[in-house]
């Protein structure tokens, strides 16, 4: 006997909702070039990663569809520390960038740490300077907050889900997405006051985690990693991973999947966000967010 295939509706469609945020900042933007100030960003990518030219081509053209004035920079591989140092300096100095964006990966010999570390703080629109993560910590409002995990906030509070109370848990503990995305989601605050676990490649029996959640953000780098009988019925999974893995129906030999064993997961989640199609967009649109609100202070 065969059985109807559910339909199921509870996708967090990140593309809507990043498009949302976009519409609001034109009004921003708007009335900063009344002011006589347009907002800058500057984009660093060292070496040709071709998945570093995809994303910052990607914002490039966010930023151009918003009215923001961005400007690549492009160094070759063998780049030193030190002279990306220099470049950065000098984008530091330039009063018509607001936000300064440093791809990653960057090559073996740049040490990504010191790099994040030299951007100015009133600059960091990725939210990885020291200061900006300090703030985050203490729950200061007055820094940058990291764009995936901001985006994932954001995700959540236009979307419904009650994060007050809540049992999170955060698979992954990347400064990027993980350390952070729980620093968010513990504060007093507006989509926050949650009780949130981290987990990671050494914890004991993720499984029993997984299952007490009602909020799981993956985060992991690991191929569908968040299997169906790892959740409840009703729990609300956000997909931030992006690997690449094998496809021989694809004309490149690969696809790319999230953390989340998504067509397994989908029928029992309360909701879920697809991928592609999520957080992805999102990360944008909090880079364009974080770069208008540089301006707006950079004039009071």
């Amino acid at each position: 006997m065969k059985f109807p295939v559910p339909v199921v509706n509870n996708l967090i469609d990140g593309r809507a909702i990043a498009a949302q945020i976009q519409r609001e900042l034109l009004a921003r933007v708007a009335d900063l070039k009344k002011r006589g100030v347009v907002p800058g960003l500057a984009f660093v990518r060292v070496g040709e990663d071709p998945a570093s030219k995809v994303y910052v081509g990607r914002k490039e053209k966010a930023c151009a569809e918003l009215g923001i004035v961005s400007e690549t920079h492009i160094l070759p591989e063998k780049t030193s520390e030190a002279e990306l140092l220099v470049l950065i300096g000098k984008l530091n100095s330039a009063d018509h960038l607001h936000g300064i964006l440093v791809q990653a990966p960057l090559p073996k010999q740049i040490r990504e740490s010191v790099i994040y570390s030299s951007v100015q703080p009133t600059k960091d629109v990725d939210g990885f300077h020291p200061i900006n993560v300090g703030k985050l910590m203490l729950g200061d409002a007055t820094g940058f907050h990291p764009c995936t995990p901001a985006g994932v906030v954001e995700l959540l509070v236009r979307s419904g889900v009650k994060t007050e109370g809540a049992e999170v848990v955060v698979l992954g503990r990347g400064n990027i997405v993980g350390k952070p995305m729980a620093a968010m989601l513990c504060q007093k605050g507006r989509a926050a006051n949650s009780t949130v676990t981290i987990c990671h490649s050494a914890t004991r029996d993720i499984k029993a985690h997984c299952l007490r959640a009602d909020i799981i953000i993956a985060a992991m780098g690991v191929a569908e990693f968040l299997k169906a009988d790892m959740v409840k019925p009703g729990v609300v999974v956000m997909d931030v991973g992006v690997n690449r893995v094998p496809d021989a129906s694809s004309k490149t030999g690969t696809k790319l999947v999230g953390d989340v064993d998504f067509k397994n997961i989908q029928p029992i989640a309360g909701k879920i966000t697809p991928n592609p199609g999520g957080v992805g967009p999102m990360t944008i649109a909090m880079l364009l967010q974080n770069t208008v609100r540089a301006a707006e202070l950079s004039v009071g």
